[in-house]
């Protein structure tokens, strides 16, 4: 899932003739230009590496999915959601260039519907084991049981905190509890745990697992560090910012601190990467992003400060977080990015927090 705003315009490649012409923009460059896969397409990145893309509903509009040759068969990375316009995606792919052929493993990068949704689907069609960081793993099991008519009261607790009326929380109670459920197969029982450093022999080649925090909880991309590769999910995405929201599970937790000290991490790797993200176009300029993601988070921080002059609720800061009005459709990922920020502050010493009827007051410390 992604920020609500901060999406980059793409002027700059609309004068392109060739649409697989190579451009740069902002210090990345985009080495197969606009070309992307169409529906039941595969695009060769490297040598058994393809790439195919998924349609997503709302602005995000498509996943990519990454097939590695392996073996006898095809391992897979990420899965789309469990709807039926990815399901008819995947069936004209095995129809297509997949026509014949297996999946060996199927590895998620991380528990959101568009890159679990359809795990469990193939996992069953193939008999293939899944392969997940522990956490991811049982947060997916986590969500997709937990389906009931009205949501818990740690969610009413959290949407009066953050300063939504009581409009707002019964239009929300009125949607139920367990919409993850609705766009996720069933889960496996059993899944192959990837842990940091792990090394991942798939066909020819070695990859080797990179964790990252802040966008979820242990988010697991893959490097080739021969060929100068890396499967970056949503933790380095080329023109969006992941969301990076408090979670209701963990709400004294700190995940925009996670997400900082990943990006600081992330860039011990080589700055020559191509990066394969989950959303955008494959580019290199690894450095050149996480630098410029920290920077935007750092600017937005400081600009929140100023903010604080006097007290403000969470949807109070709307206005200096993004670029645009926040629309009921992602009124709840604003506020956990809203949440997320005001949280760090409070970590790190620079504002305080309040509480008056159940509803958080954030002030400049």
């Amino acid at each position: 899932m992604s920020t609500p705003s901060r999406a980059e315009p793409a002027a700059e490649a609309a004068s392109l003739t060739d649409p697989g012409e190579p451009y740069s923009h902002k210090g990345l460059t985009y080495p197969f230009g606009r070309r992307f896969p169409d529906a039941g397409e595969l695009i060769e990145i490297a040598a058994g590496l393809r790439w195919a893309r998924l349609p997503v509903p709302g602005s995000l509009k498509h996943i990519n999915i990454w097939i590695l040759e392996d073996g006898k068969g095809v391992a897979v990375v990420d899965t789309g959601l469990d709807i039926p316009p990815c399901r008819e995606a995947w069936e004209t792919l095995f129809a297509g260039p997949l026509a014949g052929r297996t999946i060996t493993r199927l590895i998620v990068t991380h528990f959101h519907p568009d890159h679990l949704g359809l795990a469990g689907w193939l996992a069953e069609r193939f008999d293939a084991p899944l392969w997940m960081t522990r956490a991811e793993w049982l947060y997916g099991r986590m969500l997709t049981a937990d389906v009931r008519d009205r949501p818990p009261r740690e969610a009413f607790a959290y949407w009066r905190a953050a300063g939504w009326d009581e409009e707002r929380i019964e239009a929300e109670v009125e949607k139920g509890w367990g919409r993850f459920a609705a766009m996720v197969s069933p889960v496996p029982v059993s899944y192959v745990r990837m842990q940091e450093g792990d090394r991942l022999r798939i066909g020819a080649r070695e990859w080797r697992v990179e964790i990252g925090n802040g966008h979820c909880p242990e988010h697991a991309c893959l490097v080739d560090d021969a060929e100068g590769l890396m499967i970056a999910g949503d933790q380095v995405l080329p023109r969006i910012t992941s969301n990076v929201s408090l979670s209701l599970s963990e709400p004294e937790g700190d995940p925009l601190g996670d997400w900082l000290k990943s990006i600081e991490k992330l860039r011990s790797l080589s700055p020559s990467l191509m990066v394969l993200p989950s959303h955008g176009d494959p580019f290199t300029g690894l450095h050149v992003r996480l630098d410029s993601l920290r920077e935007g988070h750092i600017g937005r921080l400081e600009a929140l400060v100023e903010h604080l002059s006097e007290p403000r609720r969470a949807v109070d800061c709307f206005s200096v977080l993004f670029a645009r009005k926040i629309e009921t459709s992602s009124y709840g990922l604003a506020t956990g990015e809203a949440m997320a920020h005001l949280r760090h502050l409070v970590v790190e010493g620079r504002a305080r927090r309040d509480v008056r009827d159940g509803v958080f007051w954030f002030s400049r410390a």
